[in-house]
């Protein structure tokens, strides 16, 4: 026989129920056991957020203990222990005190300072000299170079009113014996005349004796000397006459011949070069 639950709580829910089913006898569900090892739930995943990280940080005072006895541990931030350089070693004594008056001692200073570098500036100038003193006569010409650079004349040998030709320097060298009346002859003329205006007192230091370079002016040839309208020199290739001082007279040399650097080393020997 069915039996119905008075139950005013159920009542509700059993209105609309079209079959009521009874108790039925014996285990609705089939019995099961649980497992003898314990259901192992894996642990959720760990989140770094920002939360997170503070959460776990340490707070509130750190304590350590060390034997038995227990103190803070301190955490020091202000570095007042930093170790600073000290250059007393290479100041001078006038400037090593704080409270002495440095400007009383700032001119010997500096003169001081003014002194050593000038020392230091003259030895190394003298270092310097000597470095380009080597060096520029190591590029300069050897000892038979230069003895080939200067020519000795015997003036003894060259009678008065001749001239005669040298080789000096790969070029003819005319030394030329003037006479009195030669000399006068080109003292008196105007230089204002002339195409190279040139005293003769200039070209000669002796009267008497005229060096000059046998090379015209024009294009290089070699004079003839003796000849010419003027008595003196004379070039065949254009036709260039100079004096008895080495001047240009006539001819498209533009300019006089040239005199050589020479001295006299006694009365009869002359050196050019």
């Amino acid at each position: 026989m069915y039996k119905l639950v008075k139950n005013t709580n159920i009542n509700n829910f059993c209105k609309v129920s079209k079959q009521v089913i009874g108790s039925v006898g014996g285990d609705v569900v089939d019995p099961f056991s649980l497992p003898e090892k314990p259901i192992q739930v894996p642990d959720l995943p760990l989140k770094l957020t920002p939360y997170s990280l503070s959460s776990g940080a340490l707070k509130g005072q750190l304590f350590a203990q060390a034997g038995g006895i227990r103190g803070v541990a301190q955490v020091r931030h202000a570095h007042t222990d930093v170790q600073y350089p000290d250059f007393d070693y290479y100041r001078r004594k006038e400037v090593k005190d704080p409270t002495s008056n440095t400007r009383a001692t700032e001119e010997y200073r500096k003169v001081t300072g003014y002194m050593m570098m000038a020392a230091g500036g003259l030895g190394a100038a003298y270092a310097a000299k000597n470095t380009v003193t080597k060096f520029v006569a190591s590029m300069g010409a050897a000892a038979d170079v230069l003895a080939l650079a200067k020519i000795e004349v015997n003036l003894g040998e060259i009678p008065e009113g001749k001239n005669m030709t040298f080789k000096w320097r790969g070029k003819p060298l005319f030394v030329r014996h003037r006479t009195q009346d030669e000399i006068q002859k080109e003292r008196a003329v105007n230089i204002s005349n002339l195409r190279d205006p040139q005293a003769d007192e200039d070209r000669a230091q002796k009267p008497e004796w005229l060096v000059l370079i046998g090379v015209c002016t024009h294009l290089g040839c070699v004079p003839l000397p003796g000849v010419g309208d003027y008595g003196g020199y004379f070039c065949p290739c254009h036709g260039s006459h100079y004096d008895a001082s080495g001047r240009i007279r006539k001819g498209p040399a533009p300019l006089n011949l040239e005199v050589p650097p020479y001295e006299y080393t006694t009365d009869t020997t002359l050196v050019v070069g």
